[in-house]
């Protein structure tokens, strides 16, 4: 490391330090929406209760941080193959998210753990360090954090980033910050890549690239019985059904206001389903779609799932209804169905024709696509979609995916394509194969990793 490098992992030492009542402001304003982020917090500065001192807190341990729900699933598909070649391994599991502590509770072994991520000051980093004492750390996606690899290189434990993607946008940011981010990827015992130019920004910034591996995620099996709900709701009318799924801050107003643009006629043929990212949102976006005069029905009024896909199915309103300056009822736009539940999504591609993938019609760099192709529902992408470049350029490329430059156009180009039984029914067919083409990534990653895995 050169006297630079040093000074700016120093300059970056002081910043964490001094953010860590920041990040407890944050966690406290957050938690309001997402109870969950007030628990343990004194985890994230590397103090433990003592249900996680003595003996339970003693290796050996192999630390795998998925940040969060995204890259837990993933951490789930890949510790789901490292146990079948290792069957005595014990997992530290660490989140930074809500939703990525609440998906990684289900993944827990018995002799697992699971706590909070610490935060990046040289302190915390230590007290985790010597509280756990890893074999192994394995890092999912894009979790570089410099002061977690010197850690690591200090004591000797190896630290490997896998199902590694760097986009073209955080490659140039990490440039740009090369002083501290070279160190760090360069202090990475290995790296295994999603795709050949993720592979290329990598090893540019230092990184040691063992392989281009393939994603995790096209590894993971859709859950059967939400499959089969919503196949069933798919063909249980003739009426189409469009997604907007995963939705970001803003989209949901842009669909919104998009089929406002069509004749109510044209609404009332298909079923529309609004399904948000982030629970915290559910309340305003229910809100904003009564405000507008739609219809609103919400997947929590009701007991169970069957129940909510059978209402899918129900007539839609063919007119408006009311205020003809004569004291009628309320007027309505047509019918929004509002998925505001959490671990569904399966249920949700399955039932819809076609899904119009969020963050990708503003720029946040879209959502991952494959949940969606593998329960055969092709998609429509925004032309945001920077942090899945690769998969989404050979989704397009497969048919499984088409793109529109704004959410008005995507939601014509959805309807145009649920509508058209046999462009639909060739690209949903051709959704398996896409899938099927790329599996493996789980297992051969399992097979990379045992090398480090002898004393596990």
């Amino acid at each position: 490391m050169s006297w630079l490098e040093h000074i700016a992992l120093r300059v970056y030492g002081v910043l964490m330090q001094l953010l860590c009542p920041v990040v407890r402001l944050r966690l406290a304003k957050r938690a309001v929406n997402q109870p969950l982020l007030a628990s343990q917090v004194q985890e994230r500065f590397g103090r433990y209760d003592a249900t996680l001192s003595g003996p339970v807190a003693r290796g050996p341990w192999v630390w795998v941080h998925a940040v969060s729900l995204g890259e837990t699933r993933a951490a789930g598909l890949l510790m789901g193959a490292l146990r079948q070649a290792h069957p005595h391994i014990r997992f530290l599991l660490t989140h930074g998210s809500a939703t990525g502590r609440e998906e990684g509770a289900r993944l827990l072994g018995k002799d697992d753990l699971q706590v909070w991520q610490p935060w990046d000051a040289s302190a915390t980093v230590q007290r985790f360090m010597d509280h756990f004492n890893p074999t192994l750390a394995i890092m999912i996606e894009t979790e570089v954090w410099p002061h977690w690899v010197q850690a690591c290189q200090s004591r000797g434990i190896p630290m490997c980033l896998v199902n590694a993607r760097l986009s073209e946008k955080s490659f140039r940011s990490a440039q740009r910050l090369a002083w501290l981010a070279k160190p760090a990827y360069r202090g990475l015992s290995a790296v295994w890549a999603q795709t050949a130019e993720d592979a290329q920004r990598l090893k540019a910034l230092g990184a040691n690239i063992q392989g281009v591996l393939g994603n995790v995620k096209f590894d993971a099996q859709p859950n059967e019985a939400q499959a089969q709900l919503g196949q069933g709701a798919r063909r249980g009318s003739d009426h189409a059904k469009v997604l907007l799924a995963s939705s970001r801050e803003g989209e949901e107003a842009l669909f919104l206001e998009s089929l406002l643009g069509l004749t109510l006629e044209a609404r009332a043929s298909v079923a529309f389903l609004v399904v948000p990212r982030h629970p915290e949102r559910f309340e305003g976006e229910a809100e904003r779609i009564q405000s507008l005069g739609f219809e609103l029905v919400r997947r929590s009024h009701f007991e169970t799932l069957g129940e909510f896909a059978q209402s899918l199915n129900e007539p839609q309103p063919h007119e408006s209804r009311g205020r003809d300056g004569q004291g009628g009822g309320l007027v309505s736009q047509g019918r929004i169905y509002l998925g505001d539940s959490m671990g569904e999504m399966n249920f949700y591609y399955a039932c819809a024709n076609v899904a119009m993938m969020g963050a990708s019609f503003k720029p946040l760099g879209g959502q991952n696509l494959i949940e969606a192709i593998a329960n055969e529902c092709p998609v429509v992408l925004g032309p945001h979609t920077f942090n899945f470049q690769d998969i989404a350029s050979t989704a397009l490329s497969a048919g499984v995916a088409r793109s529109s430059p704004t959410m008005a156009q995507g939601l014509q180009t959805a309807l145009q394509w649920a509508q058209s039984p046999q462009e639909w029914l060739l690209a949903s067919e051709s959704c398996a194969d896409f899938i099927k083409a790329h599996q493996g990534a789980s297992q051969a990653l399992a097979l990379a990793l045992g090398v480090y895995l002898s004393n596990a």
